[in-house]
């Protein structure tokens, strides 16, 4: 390694593990010769020497499955370029499902696996057996063999990573702790070290388990919390050869892979064991925790359940050492909110070795470009808000967040960890009602009200979950009577002064500069078109607007306006979510039931959809916005919080005559899903534009001065598109749609559902998915093709359709 330590460099990447290193990598690889890699130990000493070196491909998501997908790309090359070893072999992986449940799950994730071209067999217990003679094949369903999965040494492929990198440039430094960092008036980052000061213009911070605070250093917020990590590996065993699959056993706990005549048996048992760092060992470098085998003991039962032989295995080495998790078990990557040219990538969730190939690209793609080049928006790091990084909330998270790796992947499950967390002002209303509450960014909100003598729990199924009869009850209020969703978990932001119409009017599709009172329907483009955020835009005076944001996308949505907003704009940007409660009144009848406690003219003409005005409801000014996601009549009330409960008593008093329900997010869910309407991170992404989502309505193309992302939109208009959103109906009306179930067109694989749910209204599962077809996605196509859905390995004939199939033509929202 190099011995003079340089005073500037170009980019500095803190931390010598997998991810540093394939950071350091691809960025010397796409020509970036000024890379300097610090690692404050020797290269590995975190927690990549101790990885189990698993290499997986298949997700139950399309994204993470593309991503994890990389690492046989890879290190199916990587030894032959650099000529360092990565201990790589495709001895594949064999996946065993105990439960009928589990066994459903993993056809999912097969059927995932296809749309990338993998190998990924659905197979019977006896054929599992013949794969691996030593299971017991009899407390199985069936398994997924997925042959060219299998594993990597984790040191050794480091350190191939950290050659290729050396070979095109890069500098590598070893027990060079850094001490400090901080940024001048200038914008470099100084980086104070063991052996002396570092000035760079770009940081990475893949430091692993530090990587927290390290970032709140710079202000940064990395919420990571570390568990300890168990694994055991036996004494050689003589049915054990080099040739043997990794095996998989979630509904025991445990993964089993071969090491050198052995077997590294390791564990996501259901509830980790949280580790603050001020418990760490004081040798930091390669850690050990003590042994635990009474926390070990149930998953190291489950191995000898499914694998026999082991019961009369000797144990050679019990291994525990701290990995460190995230609140939503999704790794963090990206520009640091804030923060120009500090970039993060951390919280591997004990996947360093499986993820750390595709994150080091996407990551450096994303450096060299000044944006990311693929939909990185659920591991983005300004996902995150500000109470994230609290550590009580964090240590009571990350124990639940290591055993969901291998609990059931439920639609809809909830966590149950670091509740309640955000409450709406009205929470105790919903609460008396007998809601089922889930959660999102910390938010607690109704999913749907139990009747009296129903129990308001969550009973979760790829099938017909309980909450399906009542959540469907919800649904035929909503388009006949008056339904009431509080919906104060949406984020708010106050854009105001002189120039804040000329800064929205640049950052927005839509045109935005519109009458006060008027409401807009957009989103913000990266420079490639695609969508960054999906938002509604209020103008409230000629120099104020506010833009709301979904509760999950809240935070990410402001670090995207909040970056472009350059000192040139006399603009200034303020969160105001937590000053307004939201109640959305949706249904034919909900003009009648407001007419009840307001004096304001309700009427068509004089308060059209997309309008906004202040109305009087008892002694509060309400902002009242005629909008809709549920496809109906119906006006979202952005109340002042401390008027909130006096307005929602009265409407609910006033409600009594029209029958008006209490609805909750699932039905949120069920009803826009007939409706067509989309949801980001789902059916609109940072990889789809606006004409591809059938949005071209929202955009504005020659509106003065442009807008980012138009040039890209520009090129689309001039050819036809080879990829378009379309929208799907079941014919089976039994059978269900949630997310990623493929779509077919003529037998032939053209891409997934984004989202879907049971249409009660309509008596079938409704979804959308994007259509890929290379001579163009036409209304032809769309209307005469053969369309099948495939859901875990079974086709279901659909119906597609460029329009939604409830209310096609919007003319409900307008009545």
């Amino acid at each position: 390694m190099e011995k003079d330590l340089p005073e500037s460099t170009h980019l500095t990447i803190i931390g010598g593990g997998i991810v540093g290193a394939s950071i350091a990598y691809h960025l010397s690889k796409s020509g970036m010769s000024d890379v300097v890699l610090l690692e404050r130990g020797r290269l590995t000493c975190g927690s990549t020497w101790h990885a189990a070196g698993l290499i997986m491909q298949t997700r139950l998501t399309h994204t993470m499955t593309q991503l994890a997908k990389y690492n046989v790309e890879l290190y199916s090359s990587l030894e032959a370029e650099t000529g360092i070893a990565t201990g790589f072999k495709q001895n594949g992986t064999l996946g065993v499902a105990r439960t009928k449940e589990r066994f459903h799950e993993t056809r999912r994730a097969a059927s995932v696996a296809k749309s990338f071209g993998l190998d990924a067999h659905i197979i019977g217990a006896a054929e599992a057996r013949e794969i691996y003679p030593e299971i017991d094949h009899t407390l199985i369903e069936g398994a997924v063999f997925i042959p060219n999965d299998g594993q990597a040494n984790p040191v050794d492929a480091t350190m191939s990573l950290i050659a290729g990198a050396k070979q095109r440039g890069a500098k590598i430094f070893e027990n060079t702790a850094v001490e400090k960092i901080s940024n001048d008036k200038t914008g470099e980052y100084c980086l104070d070290t063991s052996k002396g000061r570092v000035k760079c213009e770009t940081v990475v911070l893949a430091c692993g388990l530090w990587t927290r605070d390290f970032a709140a250093q710079l202000g940064v917020r990395v919420p990571l919390f570390a568990c300890e990590h168990m694994y055991v590996v036996t004494e050689p065993l003589e049915f054990v050869r080099p040739t043997l699959p990794v095996l998989r056993d979630p509904d025991g706990y445990v993964y089993i892979k071969e090491d050198a005549g052995k077997l590294l048996i390791g564990a996501f048992e259901p509830q980790g064991k949280p580790l603050p760092m001020g418990r760490f060992p004081v040798h930091q470098e390669f850690m050990e925790l003590p042994e635990d085998w009474e926390h070990f003991e149930l998953p190291y039962s489950k191995a000898i359940e499914i694998l026999p032989p082991l019961q009369d295995a000797g144990i050679g080495t019990f291994l525990n050492a701290p990995e460190s998790f995230t609140p939503d078990l999704l790794f963090a990557v990206g520009e640091a909110p804030g923060l120009r040219n500090c970039y993060v990538a951390a919280g591997f969730n004990s996947e360093g070795i499986e993820f750390g190939a595709s994150a080091g690209r996407a990551l450096a793609e994303w450096i060299i470009e000044g944006e990311p080049t693929m939909d990185l928006s659920s591991v983005d790091i300004s996902r995150f808000h500000p109470f994230q990084i609290n550590r009580n909330y964090l240590h009571d998270r990350a124990g639940e967040s290591l055993g969901l790796h291998y609990k059931m992947h439920w639609p809809h499950k909830q966590r149950e960890a670091s509740r309640p967390v955000r409450k709406s002002i009205l929470h105790e209303y919903w609460l008396a009602r007998n809601a089922s509450f889930g959660e999102a960014m910390g938010w607690e909100r109704p999913l749907w009200f139990a009747p009296d003598g129903v129990e308001a729990v969550d009973q979760c199924s790829y099938f017909k979950p309980n909450w399906y009869t009542h959540t469907a009850e919800e649904c035929r209020a909503a388009r006949e009577g008056v339904v009431v969703f509080d919906q104060s978990s949406f984020g708010k932001h106050l854009i105001q002064g002189a120039d804040a119409c000329a800064f929205l009017q640049s950052l927005c599709a839509g045109d935005v500069d519109v009458p006060p009172g008027k409401i807009v329907y957009t989103h913000m483009l990266n420079s490639r078109g695609g969508i960054e955020t999906d938002i509604t835009v209020n103008r409230l005076r000629e120099d104020a607007y506010i833009v709301i944001s979904s509760a999950t996308t809240h935070a990410r949505d402001r670090n995207w306006i909040e970056k472009n907003l350059s000192e040139t704009y006399r603009t200034t940007l303020t969160d105001v979510t937590s000053a307004y409660a939201v109640l959305s009144i949706q249904g034919p009848k909900s003009r009648q039931l407001l007419g009840k406690v307001t004096d304001a003219d309700l009427a068509n003409d004089a308060f059209p959809f997309a309008t906004s005005r202040e109305i009087d409801i008892g002694y509060a000014r309400v902002i009242a916005n005629r909008l809709t996601f549920v496809g109906e009549l119906g006006w979202e009330l952005h109340i002042p919080t401390e008027f909130a409960p006096e307005v929602c008593e009265l409407i609910l008093d006033a409600g009594v005559e029209f029958d008006l329900k209490p609805a909750g997010y699932h039905a949120l869910e069920h009803l826009r899903s007939e409706c067509a309407y989309r949801e980001y991170q789902l059916d609109l992404t940072p990889d789809d534009t606006p004409f591809e989502a059938g949005l071209a309505f929202t955009v504005k193309m020659d509106k003065p001065g442009g807008f980012i992302g138009r040039d890209s939109l520009l090129k689309q208009i001039e050819s036809p598109l080879t990829k378009k959103l379309v929208m799907f109906r079941l014919r089976d009306s039994e059978a269900l749609l949630f997310h990623d179930e493929l779509i077919r067109l003529n037998s032939e694989i053209v891409g997934y559902i984004s989202s879907g749910a049971y249409g009660f209204t309509l008596g079938s599962s409704v979804g959308m998915g994007y259509v890929h077809w290379r001579d163009g996605v036409t209304k032809d196509l769309i209307e005469s093709g053969d369309f099948e859905i495939e859901i875990a390995g079974n086709l279901y004939p659909a119906t597609a359709s460029q329009m939604a199939f409830y209310d096609p033509r919007r003319q409900r929202v307008r009545m």
